[in-house]
């Protein structure tokens, strides 16, 4: 059987088991007079230590309540591995060890990726780490070897989209216990799959961050970040507090990797970058298995994603831009340099992977990225669709209910899943579920209406994905975004669809990717046509796409087929023998 007692990251900050029924207190707080912990009525003094560190070692049991109390003021741990209630009160002693793992578990490469995007809160109708457990059969019958959840640090409120976490390395209290995530992790484990978990290090949530109260020294004065203050990278205690959370959510949990949210609004001048330092580390741990990193980075840079870089791939906007603009016809804010030619944009995202590339792309539009054609294929998660760009539309609709034409909407997704790309799947799209994915939170006063006018403003300028915002603060909001089973034979069908596409990648693309995960592609356009294929040495795979009205010519023998008479979208694949010279 595993070893639990080896399921345990002895981090700097915070409370740590030691033995004997003795654990060590630790906190950085270089403003501070004096520093406490309380243990049910009991105020132990913490010793002041070289560079603001502050410790002791006391006498505790696992289970029990505590807080530090700083200058005479008692906050939560914000190293805390669980908290009693919400992320104002008490935090509670979590040993590690304690739970008994099941399942012996050697991972997967990334070339057999195929990642499922959930929030916890929404997936069920329960929202709990117990009835996801339920739900995973489902998902691994589908096809898929990767959930990557949204956030789950704790935030304040009971419901939310997860990017306002205040308490870092707590699982969200309404979700279930720490160890509810460890059964979720074990039990997918089990059957076969791997688990991703979205972390957001570029900023902390607006209600319950009580760090600039009593640490005002961990962040920056100079700095910001659209979410709010800026973080201190550059002093060391403050690198150690998101560095060791990405190595305990690995070590502790068994996580399968990391989807670093946002790395652009990262702003560090260290000689080490806080990204490359991350990856350093993770890569230095001998973890008896993959582990998976994968970036959100809007400025579509290649360096971290280079053959033996740190970083596995990162999710790629520019492949889910120009299939939205193809199929919806939208062409407001981001939108715009996509909707020029989005024929054009999708033949390079086949070749190359990013679209924007540094070059001149529209009149007004500034420049991004980096040339990416020599990066391998695996590096790009290409998607229909994710939280951000469902959630972020005035009243989430997702891409199968912005299409009329079911066959355009099938050729696509035959698109992201066999190309030799990383595939995304947002929750519920493979069934068309009808429920949208909008934006909710459980804030309350100023901050509440705050962010209800923020919403209301933000899309009164735009017509196509614009409009009337739900409110983001009404429970019915977050009701009315839980997914439900597949019930029509609609659903069904598109569901059963998805699976036979996904076992056809499992025989066929996955197998070459692992060979070689940086073939030679090449991408023909006539018209409305694209003929894309990459050369894997022995085997070539070939996909054949018309994308609007025009010619298309269908392989011979194809082992995906894609075609109706009252759609001008078709579609099919095919393995063909290396070209002979």
């Amino acid at each position: 059987m595993p070893d639990s007692a080896a399921a345990h990251f002895p981090k700097s900050w915070g409370a740590e088991p030691l033995h004997d029924g003795r654990w060590c207190f630790s906190l950085w707080a270089p403003d501070a007079a004096k520093v406490e912990v309380e243990l049910g009525s009991t105020a132990t003094a913490l010793e002041s230590e070289a560079d603001g560190w502050w410790s002791i070692e006391t006498e505790a049991a696992a289970g029990q309540a505590y807080r530090f109390v700083v200058d005479g003021k008692a906050y939560p741990d914000p190293a805390a591995r669980a908290q009693e209630g919400d992320v104002h009160g008490p935090s509670l002693l979590v040993d590690p060890t304690a739970y008994a793992w099941e399942t012996e578990w050697s991972g997967l490469p990334w070339s057999e990726a195929v990642v499922y995007e959930l929030h916890l809160g929404t997936f069920t109708q329960e929202g709990t780490f117990a009835a996801a457990t339920r739900e995973l059969h489902r998902l691994r019958a589908l096809g898929i070897t990767l959930v990557e959840l949204l956030p789950i640090a704790q935030f304040d409120g009971n419901h939310g989209w997860g990017y306002d976490g205040v308490l870092p390395y707590a699982p969200h209290k309404v979700y279930g216990s720490p160890d509810d995530l460890r059964r979720f992790v074990d039990h997918a484990h089990a059957l076969g799959m791997g688990v991703l978990l979205d972390v957001v290090y570029n900023h902390l949530g607006p209600s319950g961050n009580y760090l600039p109260a009593w640490c005002p020294s961990f962040f920056h004065p100079e700095r910001s970040s659209p979410w709010g203050q800026g973080i201190a990278y550059e002093a060391r205690p403050v690198r150690d507090y998101f560095i060791e959370n990405a190595l305990t959510w690995l070590t502790e949990y068994r996580l399968d990797g990391l989807r670093l949210d946002a790395v652009h609004a990262i702003e560090d001048h260290s000689p080490v970058h806080f990204l490359d330092e991350l990856g350093e580390r993770v890569r230095r741990e001998d973890w008896g298995r993959p582990i998976h990193l994968v970036t959100e980075d809007e400025r579509n840079l290649v360096r971290y994603f280079a053959v033996d870089a740190a970083f596995d791939a990162t999710w790629n906007d520019d492949w889910h831009h120009a299939f939205h603009c193809l199929l919806t016809g939208e062409d407001e804010a981001y939108y715009a340099p996509f909707a020029v030619d989005p024929l054009a944009d999708i033949a390079i995202a086949l070749r190359d992977g990013y679209v924007e590339q540094g070059q001149d792309r529209m009149a007004g539009a500034e420049p991004r990225g980096e040339p990416s054609g020599e990066l391998p294929r695996t590096a790009f998660v290409n998607f229909l669709g994710n939280h951000d760009q469902v959630g972020n539309r005035a009243r989430g609709e997702r891409l199968h209910q912005l299409t009329q034409d079911r066959t355009a909407l099938r050729v696509a997704t035959a698109m992201t899943v066999l190309a030799p790309f990383v595939p995304m799947i947002f929750m519920g799209d493979e069934f068309l579920t009808d429920a949208p994915f909008l934006f909710f939170a459980d804030f309350s006063g100023e901050l509440a209406e705050a962010v209800r006018k923020g919403r209301a403003e933000e899309f009164a300028q735009f017509k196509a994905f614009g409009g009337e915002v739900p409110d983001p603060i009404s429970p019915a909001t977050f009701a009315a975004s839980k997914i439900a089973s597949p019930a029509r034979d609609d659903q069904r069908e598109h569901e059963a669809f998805l699976r036979e596409l996904l076992a056809f990648r499992r025989a066929h693309v996955a197998p070459l990717l692992a060979e070689n995960p940086s073939p030679h592609g090449t991408v023909e356009r006539d018209g409305a046509f694209l003929r894309a294929t990459w050369d894997f040495g022995a085997t070539r795979l070939s996909l054949h796409a018309r994308l609007g009205e025009g010619r298309f010519e269908a392989h011979e023998d194809p082992l995906v087929s894609i075609a109706s008479p009252e759609s001008p979208f078709a579609f099919s694949a095919a393995l063909l023998p290396d070209q002979q010279p």
